[in-house]
């Protein structure tokens, strides 16, 4: 009997073209565990501003293609930079959005959370705040092991993660994931 293959979406909080945070994400794909897939959602750089005249209108294609795309997975995965000890505001804006969705595409679903930076701490601020926010939409977080990646810029090169312990870590952290979205 075969293991249930389990599908994941990434979504990237950076908008920055040579982001160290996207080509994280972009080498997931490749470090998952044989049941996994992983596909990355489009760019949340697409979305307007949150502004509630504007939902009064009907709610952006690009916001509802996204909370369809999280809804129809096995869970997300979010890999962002940290910007001034917080989640950038990109982010915020992507997940205000998305909150206002019904059903709530991000209630009760596996996330993981991954974070970068060229500093030492990785992004770890950023995670304890977007972990916060994620109490909102009532998601089931996997809390270890934690993927916070110091000296980026050390591990990145030409927009592809080298780093062979890094590699590895991704490989281990979902692994773990992908164990925790098979629970109910």
């Amino acid at each position: 009997m075969s293991e249930q293959k389990l599908n994941f979406v990434v979504l990237t909080g950076s908008l920055r073209q040579a982001s160290y945070n996207a080509a994280i994400a972009k080498t997931l794909p490749e470090l998952a565990p044989a049941n996994a897939n992983i596909i990355a959602l489009g760019s949340i750089g697409d979305f307007p501003l949150y502004n509630a005249d504007v939902q009064e209108q009907g709610m952006p294609v690009v916001v509802t293609e996204m909370a369809d795309a999280i809804a129809k997975s096995d869970g997300l995965i979010i890999v962002s930079p940290e910007y001034n000890y917080s989640v950038p505001g990109v982010l915020k804006n992507a997940l205000d959005w998305i909150s206002r969705c019904s059903p709530q595409p991000i209630a009760g679903k596996p996330v993981m959370i991954a974070s970068a930076s060229p500093g030492n701490v990785g992004g770890a601020r950023m995670q304890y705040h977007l972990r916060q926010i994620l109490v909102f939409f009532d998601a089931r977080v996997l809390n270890k092991p934690e993927a916070m990646i110091g000296q980026v810029h050390n591990k990145v090169q030409e927009g592809k993660l080298v780093d062979d312990d890094t590699r590895e870590f991704l490989a281990k952290q979902l692994l773990s994931f992908t164990v925790f979205a098979s629970k109910p």
